[in-house]
């Protein structure tokens, strides 16, 4: 009606402009009141997009909606011969997550640690625009009504030591930069001990927010220590 009314007038380039820019912007509120609202609450597209699926999405008020991904990924290395020598080859891949077997509060902590999965990795990042390890485990904690220390140095002296063999889901492990550091740079959280192995999820420079094996080469080279929690 608007625009009827502005194509039967002649009205200066910049009134006209401005009408028309009032008109975009009703437009533009009206498309997200349709995409995000729904029986007067609002939703994520991803949560759009699994109840056009008919699948159930269970929101807390006031907090982001629990989820979980089916999948997690790893990065693997390969060499391939070529004409001019050896290449290597990095690629992505997709395997099952596997559950875990933590109770109680540890168990919410985990969940809410791999609702972030996917997330950017960025130096000094808290939110999920991008975050860094430590974030990762204080921002699960914290979802769950726990307070633990920001830095990974003070996570290291928050609980008890545990040794490797001695694991258990919801302890904190340690790593430097480089094989046999005793400097602590990164910080991951156990999520799954099984007779498979050790998984942890953590904020990765690389992946963003992902679980990987324990028993890796990598993170072995360069573990430092395992932490229990003080709960």
């Amino acid at each position: 009606m608007i625009l009827g009314h502005l194509a039967t007038r002649r009205l200066p380039a910049t009134t006209g402009l401005y009408f028309l820019g009032i008109v975009l912007l009703l437009l533009s509120a009206s498309c997200q009141r349709q995409l995000n609202q729904r029986n007067g609450r609002y939703y994520s597209a991803r949560d759009m997009v699994r109840i056009k699926r008919g699948e159930r999405v269970t929101t807390r008020p006031g907090s982001r909606p629990a989820s979980r991904p089916a999948l997690a990924k790893s990065k693997v290395k390969t060499s391939v011969p070529s004409g001019s020598g050896t290449v290597v080859a990095k690629s992505v891949t997709k395997r099952p997550a596997r559950m875990g077997n933590a109770t109680g509060a540890l168990a919410s902590v985990i969940e809410n640690a791999r609702a972030y999965y996917g997330v950017p990795y960025l130096f000094g990042g808290t939110t999920r625009l991008g975050m860094d390890c430590s974030a990762l485990l204080q921002l699960s904690f914290a979802d769950a009504g726990i307070d633990i220390p920001r830095s990974s140095n003070e996570q290291a002296a928050w609980g008890e030591p545990v040794k490797p063999t001695e694991l258990r889901p919801g302890d904190f492990l340690f790593f430097g930069a480089s094989p046999g550091s005793p400097i602590i740079t990164h910080v991951g959280m156990v999520t799954v001990v099984d007779s498979e192995g050790v998984e942890f999820i953590h904020a990765s420079t690389s992946l963003g927010v992902t679980e990987n094996s324990f028993e890796l080469d990598y993170y072995l080279s360069r573990f430092i220590r395992a932490v229990r929690p003080r709960l």
